[in-house]
């Protein structure tokens, strides 16, 4: 080779060397993007300060590090159209109030970042009033420049109008849905000059969402949108059925079924002309409970006679909010499951019946609102949430999973719960599928700890599961989420495209 040649040779291979830094280099950088500006959007049901024991949750338990937006749920709106104050003793410091608005907004101190809204509106509210004002443009003008000067007196950085729903719940289903679009219209306009946000918590489904919003106009107003998309399903019904459900299931048999998950709500929602950026995916941290018409049917789909049992926090027969199932789970034996089709957890114990989210559930729907290019994720609600840490763990694991993969974070190791056995009574929803659960054994081919590895250890065929050693010989065996690796690296399940797998 002559000196030309080797010259050349080298200039091409530095060429194709920059070509492949610069490719990583810019595939960090999308990547990084991918997270930037997302949110974590957190709202706070303050009555919770009122529940007793491990459940009163006060101001001072909610760690701002943990939420980009906080809002305060919730405050009401009065006949003539101005902002009320539900709970004066509460949220007031007047007459030796508790004073909760000033401590609320304080946390901004803690975290400067941080933004504070206050929530009009939510399911005690109803829609009523709203339709009245949003019918008059004297009652408009009135309710949005109360709401600025709302926002002035108490510190908060903007509105979020809970409306459940326009055309819906006492509303005007004639008009609502128009007048709707014109009170945010105008809002927007008017909050822009005083440099408040404007967002919404809106109905998911189509067969709901279809009624109360003119989607185009609408998303072109709020700055985002956290679209609720949980309670699918609940006591009000005759047959279980997951709260969140991520996708339709065999049980889901008519259309009006098929609507009722995150995918499909999500998708209407975008195909109206949403913006992915603004809208932002609702979580929730509690569960939906049923009674078993018959404990031997317990599948999906199975039929129910009431709510299961109320909670000793939340005390609603048919709602479980994760911190009191984690406790149950210390002192009773529960079956965990989890449906292939549904990806979400639900459990069984006699004849209650509970859907709800865990670790695994919540990684999923982070990776999916990623992949979808949504604006961030939000939950209803942080004091349902492991936020005193009594379960054995960190104080709020949850939030922490949420929060840490919307900053880019590798998933935290989970475990598949254990297939049910399958019902042969007539009627029972879907089985699901096997899942790889942990098992103290020693296992007779691969032995993956022999030679005295103590610590996490990778399967030796499959990238999608790994050991937790024990000793030389015994393993615990535990497998990743859907779309996720054993990184060696980082003993954590991650994303697959991060995980070199050479098996």
């Amino acid at each position: 080779m002559t000196t030309r040649m080797i010259k050349s040779s080298v200039v091409i291979l530095a060429l194709v060397l920059g070509v492949a830094v610069g490719l990583a280099e810019e595939n960090v950088q999308n990547k990084a993007a991918s997270y930037e500006g997302k949110k974590v959007v957190c709202y706070v049901g303050t009555w919770a300060v009122y529940r007793p024991g491990n459940g009163r949750f006060d101001i001072e338990h909610i760690d701002p590090s943990l939420c980009t937006h906080l809002m305060y749920g919730f405050f009401g709106i009065n006949e003539d159209a101005t902002v009320r104050v539900i709970d004066p003793y509460l949220d007031l410091e007047e007459n030796w109030g508790r004073g909760h608005i000033k401590r609320f907004v304080a946390l901004k101190q803690v975290s400067p970042t941080l933004k504070t809204l206050a929530a009009i509106g939510g399911w005690n509210e109803g829609s009523r009033k709203f339709s009245k004002m949003a019918a008059s443009a004297e009652l408009r003008k009135r309710f949005i420049y109360d709401s600025v000067q709302f926002c002035q007196r108490h510190g908060f950085d903007g509105i979020d109008l809970d409306w459940e729903y326009p055309a819906q719940r006492d509303g005007n289903p004639l008009i609502d849905r128009e007048n709707h679009a014109l009170l945010v219209e105008e809002m927007r306009v008017v909050f822009d000059q005083y440099g408040l946000l404007l967002t919404a918590a809106v109905a998911s489904v189509e067969f709901s969402a279809g009624l109360s919003y003119d989607v185009p106009r609408v998303a072109k107003s709020f700055h985002f949108i956290n679209v609720m998309v949980y309670d699918m399903h609940g006591a009000w019904e005759t047959s279980t059925g997951h709260n969140a459900p991520l996708y339709s299931g065999p049980a889901d048999t008519t259309e009006r079924d098929q609507q009722m998950n995150v995918n499909a709500s999500i998708q209407y929602w975008l195909a109206q002309g949403a913006p992915a950026e603004k809208l932002v995916l609702g979580i929730p941290l509690y569960g939906r409970s049923f009674t078993l018409a018959n404990a031997a049917n317990s599948q999906i789909g199975a039929a129910a006679v009431s709510g299961g049992t109320a909670g000793p926090y939340t005390r609603e027969p048919g709602v479980m909010g994760y911190n009191e199932f984690c406790e149950k789970l210390k002192s009773e034996s529960w079956d965990l499951r989890w449906s292939e089709e549904q990806q979400v957890p639900y459990a069984v114990r006699n004849n209650q019946w509970l859907g709800y989210d865990d670790l695994r559930s919540i990684q999923l729907k982070v990776k999916y609102l990623l992949d979808q290019g949504l604006g961030g994720a939000m939950v209803w609600s942080l004091e349902t949430d492991d936020f005193r840490g009594v379960c054995g763990g960190e104080r709020y694991p949850l939030m922490r999973e949420i929060r840490s993969l919307m900053n880019g974070g590798a998933p935290s190791p989970t475990t598949q719960p254990p297939a049910p056995t399958p019902s042969t009574t007539v009627g029972a929803g879907p089985t699901t599928s096997p899942g790889v659960q942990p098992s103290s054994t020693s296992p007779s081919t691969d032995r993956p700890c022999a030679g005295g590895h103590v610590g996490f250890v990778p399967h030796p065929t499959d990238c999608s599961r790994y050991y937790m050693c024990l000793n030389d010989e015994t393993a615990v065996e535990f497998s990743c989420p859907p779309g996720t690796l054993f990184d060696p690296a980082l003993n954590v399940c991650n994303w697959a495209d991060k995980v070199v797998c050479s098996n």
